[in-house]
């Protein structure tokens, strides 16, 4: 069956690279991959550095990865890989034609998000992440992240146009966050906008104390986020903020 989906996604223009789920193997190919394509199998109970390997770059690199599996496999992979991350997922059997046609619209989108203002969403919330990322994807090109340590991480190799950071996340804070991304001069000129669910006096002083780029409350919904986001970008794009 791989060598079919390969053969598939040749014959409409991939350039498809197969490779086993060991590390050493797929740091070979990682740097001319932008879409990662998973054929799951009971093998993946024994990959987890592999897994682990695959989140990372994902998120560090913003890839897209998509799946294809049982929902066994796919319970298990969410044990490792956070289900926000996943592109998309296709149940076996397949209907090879239907994936290679959705294949095709993920690199017509990855190629599209290339020209689109990019944010950075971290959130220890898994369920905020994943509704979040469906309501900005539209217009911007979002990556995911669950803690602020991945923040990080992911600042070291990659600078987006806006950072929208929970405040209250555990470990390591968005106060603490928000200090080293402003302590180091390649990221402290990155606009910071916090996440919160607290909307009392004291709360609210406390973010702003941070000097960020503004808040948004995460109860507030769908339209609110999306127009204080488009507000934010039409303001420095005419230069008043």
């Amino acid at each position: 069956m791989v060598d079919a989906i390969k053969k598939n996604l040749e014959s409409v223009g991939f350039v498809v690279v197969k490779s086993t789920l060991a590390v050493k193997d797929l740091k070979q190919h990682v740097d001319d991959c932008e879409i990662f394509l998973m054929y799951l199998g009971d093998y993946i109970m024994d990959s987890f550095d592999g897994l682990v390997f695959i989140k990372d770059i994902c998120i560090e690199r913003d890839k897209s990865l998509n799946v294809i599996g049982d929902v066994l496999e796919f319970e298990e992979l969410k044990r490792t890989i956070p289900e926000g991350l996943i592109e998309n997922s296709f149940t076996r059997p397949i209907d090879v034609k239907q994936m290679v046609e959705v294949m095709l619209e993920v690199a017509d989108k990855s190629n599209s998000d290339n020209k689109k203002k990019s944010i950075l969403l971290a959130d220890d919330d898994p369920t905020f992440l994943k509704l979040a990322k469906e309501w900005l994807s539209e217009d911007y090109k979002v990556t995911i992240v669950g803690s602020g340590m991945q923040v990080i991480t992911y600042l070291a190799k990659n600078t987006p146009d806006l950072i929208l950071l929970d405040y209250e996340m555990p470990v390591t804070t968005g106060t603490q966050v928000m200090e080293m991304i402003r302590s180091e001069s390649e990221t402290s000129s990155i606009p910071v906008i916090f996440l919160t669910g607290k909307d009392d006096k004291e709360s609210v002083t406390k973010v702003l104390s941070l000097k960020p780029q503004g808040y948004i409350l995460k109860g507030a919904g769908r339209d609110n986020l999306l127009n204080q986001i488009s507000d934010f970008f039409e303001i420095k794009k005419n230069k008043k903020y």
